[in-house]
């Protein structure tokens, strides 16, 4: 076969459908143990919220109180966005997290583990720190 015939074949053959992140959606305990975060869609993207704490927040306040502005320091922790506008990149899930501790928002990265978890990368430049959460039951 010709160059000419197999270039003309080649592009009568449909699309490649393109890869997808495996679903992250779902109920994650953080490393810490100490809330389950609620990861669900938002529009077109994915985002999750604190669904709820398994730990008593120190100094009594579940409150995101070290928020920078200072209107928002009285939202409650549980139904607070911590992943925001996840988006599927082929093989991960791009977007920022929130951490209330600290009340700083990172870029992120969110990919499920061969075990089963989820891999959780907040990064700064290109300094990343990676934690792990686990599927709730």
């Amino acid at each position: 076969m010709s160059f000419r015939v197999a270039f003309i074949a080649a592009l009568c053959l449909p699309a490649c459908p393109a890869m997808a992140a495996p679903s992250i959606a779902g109920k994650w305990v953080t490393a810490g143990k100490d809330s389950v975060v609620e990861i669900a869609p938002c529009g077109t993207k994915l985002c999750g919220n604190v669904a709820k704490l398994l730990k008593p927040v120190p100094g009594g306040a579940s409150v995101d109180r070290n928020n920078p502005e200072a209107t928002l320091r009285t939202r409650p922790l549980v139904g607070l966005p911590i992943l925001i506008g996840f988006r599927d990149t082929g093989t991960i899930w791009s977007g920022t997290i929130y951490d209330p501790r600290h009340g700083r928002t990172y870029r992120s990265l969110l990919a499920l583990n061969g075990d089963g978890s989820l891999k959780v990368q907040g990064c700064i430049a290109f300094f990343c720190q990676t934690q792990t959460w686990t599927k709730a039951q």
